[in-house]
């Protein structure tokens, strides 16, 4: 399975009344939101993880040692 960043959300078309499920899958954020979330104080450590691996995964950032 994908990771998930957030849980699963059901939008409703008011007009046609039709519900669709939107899952907010880890690899779907560009590189900025997830560098964003990470660096943000309300982010739990779990996520942090989660944001962390897939950063390392993408290339191009380097976390040191000692960071989080």
């Amino acid at each position: 399975m994908p990771t998930k960043l957030g849980k699963t959300e059901i939008r409703v078309d008011r007009a046609t009344k039709k519900k669709s499920v939107v899952h907010h899958y880890i690899k779907q954020f560009a590189i900025k939101d997830l560098i964003e979330k990470y660096n943000n104080d309300n982010t739990r450590p779990r996520d942090k993880q989660k944001i962390k691996n897939e950063l390392i995964r993408r290339g191009g950032v380097v976390f040191k040692k000692g960071d989080e």
